[in-house]
């Protein structure tokens, strides 16, 4: 698929201490265009160093469609409005993906 460089899609990916925090954020990316699908997945265990001590958590992954030109704005909303003081906020260009799905995910972020 040949597409213009900023209507790419991408996913973005971050994570929350609570179900609640991901729904809300979920509700309103999607509110303001910023996302056109967010998907909410329980269950996540995480494992990472922080203040100098390897910390164990039970977390709620957030993945949401969007296109590569809303990057900036998506991950400052996120970083603005998530509980976390440092949020993983990561972007990932799919490889392939359907085509009528990739002009939906294009039509509902404009």
């Amino acid at each position: 698929m040949t597409m213009n460089p900023s209507s790419e899609l991408l996913l973005v990916v971050t994570s929350f201490p609570k179900l609640e925090d991901a729904q809300a954020m979920a509700r309103k990316l999607v509110e303001n265009r910023l996302a056109a699908c967010v998907q909410i997945q329980e269950g996540i265990h995480s494992i990472y160093h922080w203040d100098g001590k390897v910390c164990e958590e039970k977390e709620v992954l957030l993945s949401a469609k969007t296109v590569a030109d809303k990057w900036l704005e998506i991950s400052d909303f996120i970083k603005s409005h998530h509980p976390y003081d440092l949020p993983e906020v990561l972007g990932f260009h799919p490889e392939k993906y359907e085509e009528q799905y990739g002009k939906w995910v294009q039509a509902e972020v404009k």
